[in-house]
């Protein structure tokens, strides 16, 4: 890997944000041609499945980023890129080809190309593009932001090339939550269900989509107030946290502390409304 110096200006924080909307913009038209053909899946596991785009996806994202930032490491979900490299310093992408492959696969359209920038594993830049549903996120976080401390610009954040930031709405009650739900959902707390009761109880409303990105963007845009799910992986989140953050948001653990961006045990809101959503998750749904 070619060193390269941390991303300390917003200069070029912006150009690797152009860059990942670029790719995700290539690899949406690439997928798009495939959408509501019904096309032949390949079962990775009984609710984990894989096409001929998520493949040829990825393959375009890691060859445009290779010629556009060479030397950067890029980890993908279909792994013909690098395998994960959690806790390495500096500077690596993170692309899911396809965020939401079974709602591609069954033709319906909440599904994105997400394609992140971390560097020492936190989120910096990254673009979202939803292209069945016409709308793009692009974001880049400013570096104070991931320093602690609470800049007067957390960052740029472009919801079809206009500034977003997270809602002003303070009380879960009148919040509208997203969940997702993991692959694997043979037992609590990991399969969510209960959680998802307890915040359904609380909020004003809850939303499963099946895409991570797309919830994540739409904490950042203000559509949502929160968001929280389980056992999600660095490329399900790594553009969209940079999204998040940069608008404003708030991300933490289930438990409240630091968010590991690799096991994926995640919340994140406008900030305003986070502690009771963090309250909700954990509660029991019996006395929800």
């Amino acid at each position: 890997m070619t060193d390269l110096p941390s991303l300390t200006n917003a200069r070029e924080r912006a150009d690797f944000a152009q860059i990942a909307l670029l790719v995700a913009e290539e690899a949406a038209v690439l997928v798009g041609s495939g959408f509501r053909s019904r096309p032949a899946i390949t079962k990775k596991g009984q609710h984990d499945l894989v096409t001929e785009y998520d493949r040829a996806s990825e393959q375009l994202l890691v060859q445009r980023l290779g010629s556009l930032s060479p030397g950067l490491p890029v980890v993908g979900e279909e792994q013909t890129s690098a395998r994960d490299v959690s806790g390495r310093p500096g500077l690596v992408w993170y692309v899911d080809p396809i965020d939401g492959t079974t709602n591609f696969v069954h033709g319906h359209p909440f599904w994105c190309v997400a394609v992140g920038l971390m560097e020492d594993d936190r989120p910096v830049a990254g673009a979202v593009v939803a292209p069945m549903i016409g709308v793009r996120w692009t974001a880049w976080v400013s570096p104070a932001r991931l320093d602690g401390a609470a800049p007067t610009i957390p960052g740029v954040a472009l919801r079809n090339g206009k500034p977003c930031t997270v809602s002003a709405t303070a009380l879960l009650s009148e919040s509208l939550v997203a969940t997702g739900f993991p692959l694997v959902r043979d037992r609590e707390p990991d399969s969510n269900f209960a959680s998802f009761m307890a915040v359904k109880r609380a909020a004003q409303a809850v939303r499963r989509c099946g895409s991570a990105a797309m919830d994540l963007s739409m904490v950042a845009d203000g559509t949502y107030e929160g968001y929280w799910e389980r056992s999600l992986h660095s490329w399900d989140m790594a553009a969209a946290c940079a999204v998040v953050l940069a608008a404003g948001g708030t991300i933490t653990s289930l438990d409240g502390g630091a968010p590991d961006y690799h096991t994926g045990y995640v919340a994140a809101s406008n900030g305003r409304i986070h502690a009771d959503l963090l309250a909700a998750i954990h509660r029991d749904a019996a006395k929800g």
